[in-house]
Formats: C-alpha cells, structure tokens, sequence
C-alpha cells in the first residue's frame, strides 16, 4: 500500500479511546444534558417545537415520572430518554399539547436536586380535567386543590409523586365552523358610547390598537368598541371557518364581497360584505 489514503478502503477496526479523554467526554456530555441542552436523537416525528419558555424539572424517578405524565397529561414521547453510566435518566423529553417538558433525576453533585415543598407551580392544559386530576390521584398524587371554577375557569392543583406541583386546567375548547368569536361595536363617537353604555351596562374600556378603538369588558364575547367617521355603524362580526379559502369563495359566489386574506398571529381573517351590504370578519385558525 503506497497511497495513505489507501487505508480508508481496509474495514474498520475499533480502539479503546484514552481513558482520560473518555472521563472528559463523558463529564461534559453529562454536564450539557443536564443544564437544558436540546435533544437532537428523537428518532420519531413530532411537529411540537420549544417555545420561549420550556420547563425543566428535577424530579426522584424519570421513568416512572414518563409514565405518569403520559397517562395523566396524554404526553408524547420525544425520542428515547439519555441514561448515564450509573442507570440514572439525565434527560427525557415529552410533548403536551404544543410545548415540550424536559426533566432529568437528581444529581446532587451537579446541584439538581428536587424542589423543596413550595417550589414550581406549572401549569399545564388538558382537555378533561376532571378525568386527569382522578387519574393523577389514582396513581399516587396529592390532591391539593379539588376541581372546581373560581370564575377563571376550571381547574385543581396535585403534586405528583414525583416531587412537581401542577395547576391542572381546562384547554379551551376549539372554535366550530360558523361560531361568532369577536365582535367590533361601530359607532360614529367613541367618546360618547364609552359614556352611554358604560352608564347603561357597566362596560368598561381598555384602550385599543387603532385610534378610537377600545376592548370591552363586561359584555361576555370577547370584542371591542371602534369609534370615528366613514365606517358602517353597528356590530361587526368575526366568524370562525375551517377553511379560509373555501369561505370567500362561497361569498363571492353567493353574490358577496370577499377582500384579500390578511395574516396575523392569531390566524388569518379576510373582511366581507354579505349580499345585503353587511359587514363581517372571516377568521380562520393558525396552524398549530
């Protein structure tokens, strides 16, 4: 063999690294689990993404933990969990809902140590809250509040066996084809509505993000008051749709008006008249 590169072409044989640079590797590779380092080996699909905020929870059994939260919280597993030379988890990941929870058990040496009593309170949605709330105390959790509403929605508080505090609350329902979910309250002087039905219907008025526009609140649907010339007066609907598209297209062929699809964060809307010269919102909800 003359040419070095000769040697790529021989099968492989395997060595032992130098022990010292192994300890190394393996002491950096635990140190970047276990301060929050984003998981790259998932090895199954899930369009979940981390958001600004993720939480990362210490808590005395992750496995047993995994199991919990995927029975009580319908988790879904984010590839295998990283176990470290010792048998201890250093990091597991789960989806719930549209976020992503890591959690690792307690490396004293490193100081993650499992939050003493008053430590996070997390909150997490679910769709059945009294179903995960029997569910988490059947398998071991503290009820710390019972499921009830306090005028904020349902909700109760456990702490799993684990160590974690949750305030376990109801996921807002989603909107049906053809629901009404924000009005706009036109009118010719702002000034003099906020007055009259302020007086009239104890609304009060937060201020908005155009001139003359303002929330309302005291009314029940979620929507606002827009005040000043050159606009149609009265209510202004906003309707949910499936299908943003699909929807302008039956009104322009129902003898409509469909103007063109703007985008926001909170989904995509496009602003219609009825065959009748009626003012109303088309919304359609964001990909999640």
């Amino acid at each position: 063999m003359t040419d070095p590169f000769d040697a790529l072409a021989l099968p492989s044989s395997p060595v032992d690294p130098d022990p010292a640079f192994a300890e190394e590797l393996r002491d950096d590779l635990r140190r970047l689990i276990l301060n929050g380092a984003e998981m790259t080996t998932s090895t199954t699909p899930d369009t979940t993404t981390l958001r600004a905020l993720t939480p990362y929870l210490v808590v005395t059994d992750a496995r047993a933990a995994a199991e919990f939260y995927v029975s009580v919280f319908d988790a879904r597993r984010r590839g295998e969990p990283i176990v470290m030379d010792d048998g201890r988890i250093g990091h597991v990941e789960l989806a719930i809902g549209d976020s992503v929870l890591m959690f690792a058990e307690e490396f004293p040496e490193l100081g993650n140590v499992v939050a003493p009593v008053g430590g996070a309170l997390i909150r997490v949605e679910v769709e059945d809250v009294r179903r995960s709330v029997q569910r988490a105390v059947e398998l071991g959790a503290e009820l710390l509040r019972p499921v009830e509403d306090r005028g904020y929605g349902l909700g109760g508080t456990i702490k799993d066996p684990y160590g974690q505090r949750w305030l376990v609350g109801q996921a807002a329902p989603r909107e049906k084809h053809g629901e009404a979910i924000y009005f706009t309250f036109q009118v010719p002087d702002d000034a003099k509505a906020k007055a009259f039905y302020g007086a009239v219907l104890g609304w009060q008025f937060s201020p908005g993000r155009v001139p003359g526009g303002w929330g309302i609140e005291g009314h029940g649907l979620t929507g606002g008051l827009w005040g000043g010339p050159g606009r149609q007066t009265g209510w202004k609907l906003m309707y949910a749709v499936d299908d943003l598209a699909a929807a302008r297209e039956q009104v322009r062929e129902l003898g409509g008006t469909a103007g063109e699809v703007e985008h926001h964060p909170y989904g995509q809307t496009a602003d219609c008249v009825d065959d009748q010269g009626i003012e109303f919102w088309l919304w359609e909800r964001p990909a999640e």
